[in-house]
């Protein structure tokens, strides 16, 4: 904004400046014609050899004028030397008469009426452009704040507000309250969804746990089978739906162990109940809480095996023997990979994604998200090059509890 308004105000100066440098010339050349003429009227009939201007001096622009009327014509030389001037011309009886006017003052008064006015040119703009700049960056804070509080909004900080900056009716002002009704509505809104998914979540624990039991003393058979089946959906959806709505309470704390991965990545892989290639460096051990890592490998797992085709891959890689400052670990299958949206915005609870990504809730993917976050991980999601989704957990680096001395 600095740089725009230096720009304006520079071209706004020039344009001032050439307008008064015109006006000025073309009253100076007005001038100097009316004079040329009357010197010219005062010397026709009394003019003598000895004071005729040389043919060859004469522009000859001037003396062809001269031939086409037989008023008085002008002409102004600014490259006659020594000094600028303005002639006058008129054929009298087959003779050229010409006078001639100097225009020397005026060409100086000109000239130092550019320099004065370049001078006041210059002088405002080194006023308004740090003016300008600053008013500039007092705005430019203004909206960055407000941007990076919009961006803390969408990264999930509900809480997150810009707060009143400025005077009613400023247009940053306006923004920042709206930015904030927004956010208001948007937290509203959420706590409203959260609520509520744990309230039905609660509600159905009670007569489903009555319906697991009945489900348990029907006699074997095929249809016992389907309904022994679905209830254990319906089970797996509520425990789910209990999860989700704790993670979204913020009420969940990791318990932080020492934890060999290579065993670790084993035993998950092992209770998982398909096969799962295993690609681990070293015998990395890390301090993280086992429980949150199983359940957080354990979603990418399904969710690969799922939605995706074999083979599923698990890797372990930034490993040495010992701590590790960071570790990550890659799930990846070789199906038609994540959905634009969930590469774009993340996973979100009963979006399923796109339709050759197959069924679901959509909360194996949000669960993972939110432990991943419990646990300081980080979770990302993305498509190989040659096919296949890929999602990433970097653990971070938990320090070694200091031991009491």
């Amino acid at each position: 904004m600095a740089v725009l308004a230096a720009v304006a105000v520079t071209v706004a100066s020039g344009s001032i400046g050439l307008a008064i440098h015109q006006s000025t010339k073309s009253r100076q050349l007005y001038y100097g014609r009316v004079t040329a003429r009357g010197d010219l009227a005062d010397t026709i009939g009394s003019v003598r050899a000895d004071q005729q201007v040389p043919a060859s001096l004469v522009p000859p622009k001037l003396a062809a004028e001269a031939l086409t009327t037989t008023s008085p014509v002008t002409f102004y030389d600014a490259s006659y030397s020594p000094q600028p001037v303005m002639w006058a011309a008129q054929y009298v009886d087959g003779n050229l008469v010409v006078a001639q006017y100097p225009m020397a003052s005026e060409q100086r008064d000109l000239e130092a009426l550019d320099r004065h006015t370049f001078y006041a040119a210059a002088g405002t703009v080194a006023v308004l452009v740090p003016l300008a700049a600053f008013g500039a960056e007092f705005a430019g804070r203004r909206l960055r704040r407000a941007a990076r509080t919009a961006h803390r909004i969408a990264a999930g900080d509900l809480d997150a507000r810009i707060g009143p900056r400025g005077r009613a009716g400023d247009e940053v002002h306006d923004l920042s309250r709206a930015v904030d009704s927004m956010a208001d509505a948007l937290q509203h809104r959420l706590r409203t969804e959260q609520r509520f998914t744990a309230d039905v979540a609660h509600e159905l624990r009670t007569p489903l746990a009555g319906l697991v039991a009945a489900a348990e003393l029907l006699p074997d058979g095929e249809a016992t089978e389907l309904v022994r089946d679905r209830v254990r959906v319906l089970r797996s959806l509520t425990e789910n739906l209990l999860e989700v709505s704790r993670l979204d309470a913020q009420v969940e704390t990791a318990d932080f162990v020492a934890v060999p991965l290579r065993e670790f990545v084993g035993e998950t892989v092992a209770d998982i109940g398909f096969e799962v290639q295993l690609s681990i460096e070293g015998d990395p051990v890390v301090r993280t809480d086992p429980r949150r890592l199983d359940r957080i490998l354990t979603n990418l797992l399904l969710n690969a095996h799922k939605h995706g085709r074999a083979p599923i891959e698990l890797g372990v890689s930034g490993g040495v023997s010992g701590s590790v400052s960071s570790l990550t670990l890659t799930v990846r299958d070789h199906g038609p990979g994540f959905p634009p949206d969930i590469l774009a915005e993340g996973p979100s609870r009963f979006r399923t994604g796109a339709p050759e990504r197959g069924r679901g809730h959509g909360l194996g993917l949000t669960i993972a998200l939110g432990q991943a976050r419990v646990i300081g991980a980080r979770l990302e999601f993305g498509d190989a090059v040659d096919g296949g989704a890929i999602a990433r957990v970097t653990l971070p680096r938990i320090p070694d509890p200091t031991p009491d001395t």
